[in-house]
């Protein structure tokens, strides 16, 4: 029986026939989305999110706060820099398209700097030419999320970058290569 078939029936049919039963569907039960358990950083973790998109300041923001993280927000490279130099936070979310200083700028400027070399930093962008410009570049950020992203890509980088002690550290040796 074809589509045109079935709406005539649903809709009373031909004359003098009878309505064919629609099949029946087994109920449709939930699957958990995450078959492993995630792994928090420690409560009170200090994170700078580097962004000139307030709309993805306040989706990590909102993503991030609820799991005890303390945000700090910069909406550009020059003042993110400042306050990363500044605060010294666990971890870092870096734009990569901003006006004035991009980041690539900003994370040169955070891994030529003694005070502010070994935080962690995970670049961002939903540029395409921005992210074949990540990959194909020397600097060594620790981690890469595509804009946009979802709540659990937020955090599978995180665990990524967490240590025994649940604080996020540096994956990245000086040379530019992943540590183990």
């Amino acid at each position: 029986m074809g589509i045109f078939d079935r709406i005539r029936d649903l809709l009373g049919g031909r004359e003098g026939e009878t309505a064919e039963p629609l099949p029946t569907r087994a109920p449709v039960i939930p699957i958990e989305r995450r078959t492993r358990q995630r792994i928090d950083a420690r409560r009170g973790t200090s994170v700078l999110i580097i962004d000139d998109s307030k709309t993805i300041v306040v989706a990590l923001t909102r993503m991030l706060q609820p799991g005890g993280f303390l945000i700090s927000e910069a909406f550009d490279g020059e003042t993110g820099v400042a306050m990363a130099r500044a605060s010294r936070p666990d971890l870092i979310f870096l734009d990569i398209v901003m006006p004035g200083m991009n980041g690539f700028a900003a994370l040169r400027a955070l891994r030529r700097d003694p005070e502010t070399q070994e935080i962690p930093v995970i670049m961002m962008s939903g540029n395409e030419h921005a992210t074949e410009q990540f990959f194909g570049s020397r600097i060594p950020a620790d981690d890469f999320m595509k804009k946009p992203f979802s709540r659990l890509e937020v955090f599978a980088r995180i665990q990524e970058l967490l240590d025994e002690q649940f604080v996020p550290q540096r994956r990245v040796a000086s040379g530019g290569t992943r540590q183990p």
